[in-house]
């Protein structure tokens, strides 16, 4: 075997993933898998994915490059701390989900001594603590330090709120023996919005804390280095996507629909500003890339939950079931949550499920519009982010994957002249990530972006949902 390659490994929470890729051709040499096995050995699992590649190629190549990431375990569980429950600790709570942590918690205002040792009791990966534009309030950031220092937190703390107070808040937290760094604060000034410096010590305490707590330090000699959550490698291949580099041009903006067993996320690379210069936007400014995780939407842990949120009655009449039917189901998806769709019946109640799923999670995510009544007259307002020019939705998920309508479950999350008020996309282009690229091209982004882009190109654009030659006469790349 001739030419680069490059090895991505995916450290799943049930199976460790692995695909080889030719770099220069931008295709995939060849797939692997092996049960993830970080409560153990983290190498047994990578071993067994090895060998399944191997088997799958007749011999493994030099590989240019071994990159990783990691969403074993539940991935990163993060707690933020802010001071406005509209303003920082919103602010600190994108930060943490565009970091791909999985946020267990959030505070806002004063803790309170029960707030710091339900804290401690969670146990959680990190803490992002905010509060205070710089220059603003000081006195909620240091009594939330002070509150957490004493009830015994153990993991590391972020800092990223009022930088005049920020070397104090780390004086005293470090001499709690907790670990503190400062990054940039989240919101810098009223109503501006600067969560990367965060998101990056997110990642940085990931790659030297939570690596190790979870096992995969075990096999890093085996791999360059473990870059990012997963969730933070597909939100970086977006991102590339999106924007393009000095050699390719980027797709415009676009949107990733993750629908799993446990969550559906949601993933927008978009400025979402007004696109009616007539509407005023309202509220704390989104970020370009922002990532919603919803966790009363998953497949197999929340089937009963997405159903109840439809209404048992209405859920049951637009699939096609009576409510004992679909009763039926959920008793089934309970009792086995790994369970999969046997029967043509079994497979409808999913695509179901998904359309539900993906339509509530797109509605979520999306920003809306209304009209408000002002001294000078009705004003068209908007809060969150305009997504309705989005050129190119790409779906993922083992629904949408697999299944047998992709296009229709990814549609039902689209605008929807009915509820106008919901700015979702109008009219993209509908992909799927068939081949669950999109964390491959996250991490080849930082080291060989061309190839990341060409690798994406024929593993994404040229699989389009409704398996025909093309959406709407066009390709997101065109």
């Amino acid at each position: 075997m001739t030419g680069r390659s490059a090895l991505l490994i995916d450290f799943g929470s049930t199976y460790t993933k692995l695909r080889a890729i030719d770099l220069d051709a931008g295709v995939i040499l060849g797939a692997g898998q092996g049960p993830s096995t970080v409560t153990t050995d983290v190498n047994q699992g990578l071993d067994t994915a090895l060998e399944d590649l191997e088997r799958r190629l007749g011999e493994l190549p030099e590989f240019t490059h071994r990159l990783a990431s990691s969403s074993a375990a539940g991935g990163l569980a993060m707690i933020t701390v802010g001071l406005v429950k509209e303003l920082t600790a919103e602010a600190a709570r994108l930060a943490a989900l565009g970091a791909g942590a999985k946020l267990i918690g959030a505070h806002a205002y004063k803790l309170t001594d029960k707030d710091a040792a339900g804290i401690v009791a969670q146990n959680p990966d990190i803490l992002l603590l905010a509060g205070g534009t710089d220059g603003g309030n000081e006195e909620t950031i240091r009594w939330n330090a002070d509150k957490l220092a004493k009830a015994g937190l153990a993991c590391p703390v972020i800092i990223a709120g009022n930088r005049v107070c920020a070397d104090d808040i780390a004086e005293t937290l470090s001499a709690a023996g907790i670990d503190a760094r400062i990054a940039g604060n989240v919101m810098p000034e009223f109503n501006v919005l600067d969560v990367e410096p965060a998101r990056a010590a997110i990642r940085d305490v990931f790659i030297e804390r939570i690596v190790h707590a979870k096992g995969i330090d075990k096999a890093e000699a085996r791999f360059d280095a473990v870059l990012m959550p997963t969730p933070a490698a597909v939100m970086e291949g977006a991102r590339l996507l999106a924007d393009g580099n000095e050699n390719h041009a980027g797709w415009g903006p676009l949107m990733v629909v993750d629908v799993g067993g446990a969550t559906t996320d949601v993933h927008s690379i978009a400025s979402g500003a007004p696109a009616d210069g007539s509407v005023v936007q309202y509220g704390l400014p989104e970020p370009y890339a922002k990532r919603t995780v919803e966790g009363d939407l998953g497949m197999r842990h929340n089937a009963r939950t997405i159903v109840e949120t439809v209404g048992a009655d209405a859920f049951a009449a637009s699939a096609g079931f009576s409510v004992d039917e679909v009763e039926t189901f959920l008793i089934a998806i309970e009792a086995d949550v790994e369970r999969l769709p046997a029967t043509d019946d079994e497979l409808r109640f999913d695509a179901h499920l998904a359309k539900s799923a993906v339509a509530r999670a797109m509605k979520r995510h999306a920003g809306t519009v209304e009209i408000k009544q002002t001294l000078t007259g009705p004003v068209m307002v908007q809060y969150g982010k305009d997504l309705t020019a989005v050129g190119t939705v790409i779906g993922t998920g083992g629904v949408l994957v697999h299944g047998d309508a992709p296009e229709d479950i990814l549609r039902a999350g689209l605008f929807d002249s009915k509820d106008a008020e919901s700015l979702r996309p109008k009219d993209p282009a509908l992909l799927i990530d068939s081949a669950y690229a999109l964390y491959a091209v996250g991490l080849l982004a930082g080291v060989e972006p061309d190839a990341a882009l060409r690798f994406a190109h024929n593993n994404i654009a040229e699989n389009p949902a409704s398996r025909k030659e093309g959406i709407h006469g066009r390709s997101p790349a065109a």
